[in-house]
């Protein structure tokens, strides 16, 4: 019998997942009244302002329950993608898009391919199933696809593949993944969480639904968490090809997507400056820490997310701790086994500015590792 008596056997295999420290917490914490938070990978830019009066409307509804598919957000989504709504299934955000796959296509003992380190929502659903983890390390900071096809066998279920990576803020290119998928056995499906796409301004990047229409195994996963900064709301979706989309109708939640996310949802969509204007933005404030990471000879991966991964060569923890006491939070590397990297978040021009220059106070204060 397992630990508790009662709970299931597999799930004492799970971590739960660890967010970033909250601002409120920090502020307790230590006493102080202003927090830049760095650590989440959320909008520092905030909500369309269309998105914004569809919430206030919204609010009025909030006694009835939510429409149970989403229809008007899938519909809305589909004119936006140029997919049929069969294929498109909404969640609270990506991850429970990311589960409901777990619960559609994993049987105990199947494999479950990823790279490492992941996303911590790749492991956690092997686990929650019963399955087995397959991790393959990264290489320069970069799925190793070839191992990662290498790594298949009879067993094999899925395969995710973030792109761009979370932490790294690295992608893989389209004639890469074209080679890979073609490697595959058909038995495989191949999970596309692509969260940040459209921060990526590399043309190298691939047109993933075009494998969904060509019906391969691929699913995709997007959010409105991200450049649309809805994070608070936990709206996502996947596009699903044709012949898996049952399995996954199956295991859908009703009444699963709020009606407050899902209006936001439709208005940031119908907003053409929405995802120009993020991108822009971020593009700037990546640039800038970039450039700031060369001054002070700090070596991380160049970055197609919102987010800069860097090796500080210091203990991650203890530059972690004295950003904070300087009003920072950031997320450490390692929890991603990377225990000299942190991972810090674009923020507005001040916010980076302002971090940069404590940054460059704790690099003297702590010690090289």
């Amino acid at each position: 019998m397992n630990r508790s008596g009662f709970s299931r056997v597999t799930i004492e295999r799970v971590t739960p997942y660890s967010p970033g420290k909250p601002i409120e917490e920090v502020q307790r914490e230590l006493g102080l009244s202003h927090i830049v938070k760095l650590a989440s990978n959320e909008s520092p830019y905030g909500p369309s302002p269309k998105a914004m009066e569809a919430m206030r409307a919204a609010i009025e509804r909030t006694r009835l329950y939510p429409n149970n598919l989403s229809q008007d957000l899938t519909d809305a989504l589909a004119d936006h993608l140029g997919q049929p709504p069969r294929r498109i299934f909404v969640g609270r955000g990506s991850d429970e898009v990311i589960h409901m796959t777990g619960l559609a296509f994993l049987n105990p003992g199947e494999e479950v391919i990823y790279a490492d380190p992941p996303f911590a929502l790749y492991p956690m659903t092997a686990q929650l199933m019963d399955a087995t983890e397959v991790p393959v390390p990264l290489v320069e900071y970069v799925h190793d696809l070839d191992a990662m096809a290498k790594a298949v066998t009879e067993r094999t279920k899925l395969i995710f593949v973030a792109n761009p990576h979370n932490p790294t803020g690295t992608i893989v290119t389209g004639a890469q993944m074209e080679r890979f998928l073609d490697s595959l056995p058909d038995h495989v499906v191949t999970c596309v969480d692509e969260a940040y796409y459209e921060y990526v301004i590399d043309d190298a990047y691939p047109n993933s639904l075009r494998w969904v229409d060509e019906g391969r195994n691929v699913i995709v996963y997007r959010t409105f968490s991200k450049i649309y900064a809805l994070a608070g709301l936990r709206v996502g979706y996947g596009i699903v090809p044709d012949h898996l989309s049952g399995a996954m109708a199956q295991v859908r939640a009703p009444f699963n997507v709020s009606t407050i996310a899902q209006d936001a949802a439709i208005a940031s969509l119908a907003d053409p400056d929405q995802v120009p204007r993020g991108r822009e933005l971020n593009r700037q404030g990546i640039k800038y820490f970039e450039g700031q990471f060369e001054r002070l000879g700090l070596r991380g991966p160049a970055s197609c997310a919102n987010f800069v991964f860097v090796d500080t060569r210091r203990d991650c923890r203890a530059v972690f701790e004295a950003l904070l006491r300087r009003g920072y939070i950031v997320r450490t590397g390692d929890i991603f086994g990377m225990n000299t990297h942190i991972r810090v978040s674009v923020g507005t021009e001040q916010e980076n500015e302002g971090f940069i220059q404590a940054l460059e106070a704790v690099l003297t204060e702590v010690p090289a590792a």
